[in-house]
């Protein structure tokens, strides 16, 4: 095992080929800001072209989160980084798609917002019983305008991706299965033991092929990226209105929002 304690808000270590890229901050529930962003592109590609790794995990400390999204701490209106919105999120997402290698969602609690959608864009997702899928974006005065939703409806099916979004209920592990949104569902005890296996596995497969594999399967949604970055304006604009800061004020004066109230 090698570590590299390079990141702030990151661990990143090699095991037995496989990378796992692991969000570090447990006390926001892994919610990432601007550096988070650019941290998780820097070592997907880090990984990415490592010939030493096979596979990459990604993945949330401690035991409560996976990911829950957009720090909502670092939210007035846009973000706290570069990028359209103030985080680089459409960089993230290509990241995770670019790199020749499959990544692994290791889900071990809340998969919420843009957590939720990091998790849909990995190549695979191994949850444990624990684990909470679901969006929360109308609710916030937020949406994901590319990935997020429509690569979610190729994942889910159209029905239950827009269920998803609308009504923002939340989902089990066991329910992300059958719905497509997981592989695989395991007693929390042998989540990272379930992992490492498929990773390992992965990591004895000829890497070509499975580099091929990848940017083939992407090709049938690569369409969406122009979706994705052109959604990120209207996003950026959206962001700069009373409704949608009318989700973080109710937020942070712990009540129910008034959306309408604000709706032009």
């Amino acid at each position: 095992m090698t570590m590299t304690p390079s990141y702030e808000d990151l661990l990143y270590e090699v095991r037995n080929g496989v990378a796992w890229i692991t969000i570090n901050r447990p006390e926001k529930m892994n919610a990432f800001r601007g550096t988070t962003c650019d941290e998780l592109i820097k070592a997907l590609y880090r990984a990415g072209y490592d010939k030493n790794v096979g596979a990459i995990v990604l993945a949330g400390a401690g035991d409560r989160a996976f990911c829950t999204g957009g720090d909502q701490s670092a939210h007035d209106g846009n973000y706290d980084g570069r990028g359209t919105i103030g985080l680089p999120i459409e960089e993230l997402h290509t990241a995770i798609r670019d790199v020749p290698k499959p990544v692994i969602a290791r889900v071990q609690g809340f998969a919420i917002g843009g957590g939720n959608v990091l998790c849909t864009i990995c190549d695979l997702t191994i949850c444990s019983e624990k684990a909470v899928f679901g969006q929360v974006g109308p609710k916030m005065g937020s949406v994901d305008p590319g990935y997020g939703t429509a690569f979610l409806a190729r994942v889910v099916g159209e029905k239950k991706a827009r269920e998803i979004w609308y009504l923002n209920k939340r989902y089990s592990g066991q329910e992300a299965v059958a719905m497509g949104l997981a592989n695989v569902c395991v007693p929390p005890e042998k989540l990272d033991e379930t992992v490492q296996e498929w990773a390992e596995t992965i990591c004895e497969r000829s890497p070509t092929a499975i580099a091929i594999a990848k940017r083939s399967f992407n090709m049938d949604t690569a369409q969406q990226a122009g979706i994705a970055g052109l959604g990120m304006y209207a996003l950026k604009l959206y962001y700069d209105t009373e409704e949608s800061r009318e989700g973080v004020n109710a937020l942070k004066e712990k009540r129910k929002p008034e959306f309408r109230k604000f709706a032009k």
